[in-house]
């Protein structure tokens, strides 16, 4: 939550409402990794890549205090 703090000013004009709720999902995604003792950067990285073959019913699976990671 530092982070965010720090950048706030650079956060400000982030360019468009797209951006900031992208910006407000990746932001959440991390933070919610490091609060479960998950390595945000490997989460994603194994995260991201079985997506597009997934079965909708079971994503729930691959949020991070369900890793094994």
């Amino acid at each position: 939550m530092r982070a965010i703090a720090l950048g706030r000013k650079n956060y400000l004009f982030v360019g468009s409402e797209a951006g900031g709720k992208a910006a407000a999902i990746a932001y959440t995604l991390i933070e919610t990794a490091k609060l479960n003792a998950v390595d945000p950067h490997a989460w994603l990285a194994d995260t991201i890549a079985p997506i597009p073959d997934y079965k909708i019913n079971k994503v729930d699976d691959l949020l991070p205090w369900k890793s094994n990671r």
